[in-house]
């Protein structure tokens, strides 16, 4: 289980920086009716977040009432991509709301035409059809039905498995933490599902062999051929610890796919419209996948997702037989065609591969100046992560990453709770709208933070 942040409010030292200010104590005592009736009517699962009662965001910063200001590296969890509160999303999303159309279910609408073919326009050629969701679980329990009903079609009833990694995430509905390897479900809700296989993630540290031959092996041994297997699901990096895999393995798993005839999906719901220097992250590898799972970012806003693929995939349910209840909200498309835009005219991928050069060369260099703790630094573009061990193993620290996560709070540097193996990952993610020196400020932070958790947590 996570850990949860304590509520008692405690002294801070005062900050005022361009980026952060800090005036209170924290959590604020202000705040503490609001965390506290949240707590009552709300899951414990919810309670897992820095007690930060945001007031409004804008840009990289999250405001509270009482006068404080965080520099952000969460994005709203890889949301918003395009700066929180991006003023032309605000104006699309207002200006939308006022033709009086805000739902209008499977019916056709005007704005989720123009959404759909510019999904296509921006995506590979490859592709010709859009389904447009809520949610990036939908997306990616979406491509799997898809992926297991054409197993079916082109191979009976036997291609029906599902091969995705361990310690991934796809989300946290049913078949979408089936595919994840099960992460955070109790055992005795659910037998593991033996049409999902897992393998090993290629991310050359926690699996130090990357190579293809590794991945057909682990199958051979689990007894599963590729005339069983449906589909393939991997993230475009392995969200929980920001981990790439290798472009040559990914290319070999293309051609495996090709010659078995199985779907290649690639869920891109943290990863996709800039996040990693390229606007999908799968361009990284040189391929290009049959399915693939958009969401988060593709609003910086409002819940909307989509799955993007070839309409010989995505064609095979008839009409009425996939849908969605909120499919297309005219809003949402709305917060969607205006991010795009916004992302393109901005180059907003650019400056994620230019913002992440500086991010990432900092936090090597945290890496390395904390080895004995940090297992490895894994990101691409303005996503990261700095995998926390247990000093001179490979054994994960959650106790130290949360309190990591924790003390940047306190100095105004806003991260999620940390995620990953263990729970051990402090996870980085600016919107992709941040500038040179918020980052070098946030590594600064960050450096801080680090010296003094390892401290507190050495401690007897």
């Amino acid at each position: 289980m996570g850990m949860g942040y304590d509520l008692t409010p405690r002294d801070t030292e005062s900050i005022e920086t361009r980026h952060r200010r800090i005036a209170t104590k924290l959590p604020v005592p202000e705040s503490l009716p609001i965390l506290e009736r949240l707590r009552k009517c709300e899951p414990v699962s919810m309670t897992g977040q820095p007690p930060v009662v945001w007031d409004r965001a804008e840009g990289m910063n999250v405001f509270d009432r009482w006068g404080n200001k965080w520099l952000d590296w969460s994005s709203g969890v890889l949301v918003t991509n395009a700066g929180h509160a991006n003023p032309m999303i605000v104006d699309a999303i207002i200006a939308q709301a006022k033709t009086h159309l805000l739902h209008n279910y499977c019916f056709p609408s005007e704005i989720r035409s123009r959404l759909a073919e510019r999904l296509l326009d921006i995506s590979d050629a490859a592709f010709d059809k859009v389904f447009i969701l809520t949610t990036g679980s939908e997306t990616t329990e979406n491509a799997i039905k898809l992926a297991r009903t054409y197993g079916v079609k082109v191979g009976g009833k036997k291609k029906i498995k599902i091969v995705s990694f361990e310690r991934a995430f796809h989300g946290r509905t049913m078949g979408a933490q089936l595919a994840g390897g099960v992460p955070g479900l109790k055992e005795w809700i659910v037998e593991i599902d033996p049409t999902f296989v897992q393998v090993e993630y290629p991310d050359g540290f926690r699996c130090e062999n990357t190579s293809f031959e590794f991945f057909e092996k682990q199958l051979a041994d689990k007894g599963v051929t590729g005339g069983e297997v449906a589909g393939v699901i991997t993230e475009a990096y392995q969200g929980g610890g920001a981990s790439f895999a290798p472009a040559a393995f990914m290319q070999s798993l293309r051609k495996w796919c090709d010659n078995n005839d199985i779907v290649l999906i690639s869920d891109e719901v943290q990863a996709c419209f800039g996040r990693t220097g390229k606007l999908f992250a799968y361009e990284h590898y040189g391929i290009v996948p049959d399915l693939v799972c958009c969401g988060k970012g593709i609003t910086s806003s409002l819940p909307l997702s989509a799955v993007i693929g070839k309409s010989a995939i995505m064609d095979i349910y008839g009409p009425g037989e996939m849908t969605s209840t909120h499919t297309g909200n005219p809003i949402c498309c709305a917060a969607a065609l205006a991010n795009i835009d916004y992302m393109l005219d901005n180059d907003l991928a650019g400056n994620a591969q230019r913002m992440g050069d500086v991010l990432n060369e900092g936090l090597a260099g945290l890496a390395e100046k904390y080895s004995e703790i940090v297992g490895a630094h894994h990101g691409k573009g303005l996503v990261a992560g700095l995998h926390m061990v247990k000093p001179g193993t490979r054994e994960p620290d959650a106790s130290l990453a949360f309190e990591i996560t924790n003390r940047a709070f306190r100095k105004g540097l806003l991260m999620f709770a940390p995620v990953g193996f263990g729970g051990a990952t402090v996870k980085i993610a600016p919107p992709l709208v941040v500038t040179e020196d918020a980052v070098r400020e946030g590594i600064e932070v960050l450096d801080q933070a680090i010296a003094e958790s390892v401290a507190v947590v050495s401690k007897p």
